[in-house]
């Protein structure tokens, strides 16, 4: 399959996914949201692993010699009123608990939650804090700003958006949980430059942005400067969402909307990888899940529900991510089905630094 060909079907497969997401997801928040008010003061204690705590899982002995390991998750779809996301993500954090190799860092590249509620918050909150974890960074998804559009009985209702609520509020609320001043951030790894970028708008500010990903001349410059900072040839690795167009193209819809800069400030840079999300493909269906630029691209699945070519629920009882290990010479990629706790042959691959 060609590179046109699977741009063209992942964003089918996101435009399928989100435009039936009041049934797919069945909005059920069991309980009357809060006020925008109440929503400040909801956090209380953050979980294990939420910036800072540096307990490593897995087997910290593993004798691979790799100097940083991580897990790329994406679409997890936390959600206060349905209970297989959060099933899954469990299941994957036992699989990980168990696991063969170290694992240093979780990173999350949005749709950390279903509609980004106070109780979806409060779900993933819930289950943080039954793990032990190593550090937790995240960016955010379109679905991280969909408490537009749920309104006072916890019900999807598009007619009465914004509901009281605005895309400032959302970018708040997860700031706040994952200890943020800005919703995108920089962490470093082992000496490894991870960039988590986020959508800074969502259609209560920004109409014209629908479900892309919209990131403003400060935080394009901001990428830039950080990429600029290397002084080495280690591996950077860039966190996104919504996936890139075609080159040559700038995005809309479903897609990174100011894709031609963004492929301009990565260009310069040897050593790039780009893991993006939103799609929910599944790993196993023979599209191109890494495709090489001027970087490196992987396209992760999701742990909260993975969809089929025709953008429908694989099937129960299935959650994957993407296993990140780097060497002096060389990063591994590998794909995980967590609830099965297997290897996926067909997403293995690895990379030679220069």
């Amino acid at each position: 399959m060609n590179r046109r060909t699977f741009l063209k079907r992942s964003a089918a497969a996101a435009f399928m996914a989100v435009v039936t997401a009041g049934g797919l997801w069945n909005y059920r928040l069991n309980a009357p949201r809060d006020t925008e008010e109440d929503e400040a003061d909801a956090f209380g204690d953050l979980p294990h692993g939420i910036k800072g705590e540096r307990a490593e899982i897995g087997n910290p002995n593993d004798g691979s010699g790799a100097a940083l390991s991580f897990f790329v998750l994406s679409d997890l779809h936390v959600n206060s009123g349905v209970a297989t996301p959060g099933d899954n993500l469990r299941r994957a954090f036992d699989d990980m608990l168990a696991f063969e190799s170290k694992i240093q860092a979780v990173l999350i590249t949005g749709d950390v939650t279903e509609s980004g509620t106070d109780k979806d918050y409060a779900q993933f909150r819930s289950i943080m804090k039954d793990y032990k974890l190593p550090p937790v960074y995240a960016n955010m998804g379109n679905h991280d700003y969909y408490r537009i559009w749920i309104n006072k009985a916890g019900a999807w209702s598009k007619e009465t958006a914004p509901n009281g609520m605005t895309d400032a509020s959302s970018r708040e609320a997860f700031m706040k949980h994952f200890r943020l001043d800005k919703p995108y951030s920089e962490v470093l790894l082992n000496g490894c430059r991870v960039l988590l970028l986020s959508q800074e708008a969502y259609v209560q500010e920004k109409p014209e942005v629908i479900e892309g990903a919209w990131y403003s001349d400060e935080q394009l410059a901001w990428l830039k400067d950080r990429l600029a900072e290397r002084q080495d040839r280690k591996p950077a690795f860039v966190m996104i969402h919504q996936p890139l167009p075609a080159i040559g193209q700038n995005g809309g819809t479903h897609s990174l909307i100011r894709a031609k800069e963004f492929r301009d400030i990565l260009k310069p840079h040897p050593n790039v990888f780009v893991f993006s999300g939103h799609t929910h493909q599944d790993l196993q269906n023979g599209r191109e899940h890494y495709i090489k630029e001027t970087f490196h691209w992987f396209h992760n699945s999701s742990v909260g529900r993975v969809l089929d070519v025709q953008y429908q629920p694989l099937r129960e009882h299935v959650a994957q991510g993407l296993y990140v290990q780097v060497f002096a010479d060389k990063v591994v990629v590998r794909g995980r089905e967590f609830i099965g706790r297997s290897w996926i042959k067909e997403a293995s691959w690895t990379v030679k630094l220069v």
